[in-house]
């Protein structure tokens, strides 16, 4: 999970840095936007993955309930964010620019959600 939350915050940055150009009247930064994109969509594939091994996790070798803990219900939030975050983020990625607002405050707070998510879980670890 510590890989996919640097990724999803390197993705973060860049669609900042176009932001600020857009913002700007400015054209991104070369290759800014692909590289957003080659960055993101592994980063919530990969959260993806994390969040259906949670519980998993914590049913076969620990034996608890699955979403018994605020780690668990905010990794739902979070969860719940990037999904909405990246299907906004298809959209953008198809030319639906009306996205792009959605798509830009899904994806900051489903990072906060799962940086918050991350701090919740130390209490777990064995």
């Amino acid at each position: 999970m510590v890989l996919s939350l640097l990724l999803a915050g390197m993705a973060l940055r860049l669609g900042l840095q176009i932001r600020r150009s857009r913002g700007a009247r400015k054209p991104p930064p070369r290759g800014a936007r692909a590289a957003h994109l080659r960055i993101a969509k592994p980063a919530v594939a990969l959260l993806a993955v994390g969040f259906v091994a949670g519980p998993v996790s914590a049913i076969w070798l620990r034996g608890w309930e699955p979403i018994g803990t605020f780690h668990g219900v905010i990794g739902i939030v979070a969860a719940g964010l990037f999904g909405f975050a990246a299907w906004h983020g298809r959209r953008l990625e198809q030319g639906d620019a009306s996205a792009r607002a959605a798509h830009a405050w899904l994806a900051a707070l489903a990072l906060l959600a799962a940086g918050v998510a991350a701090i919740a879980g130390f209490v777990l670890l064995p």
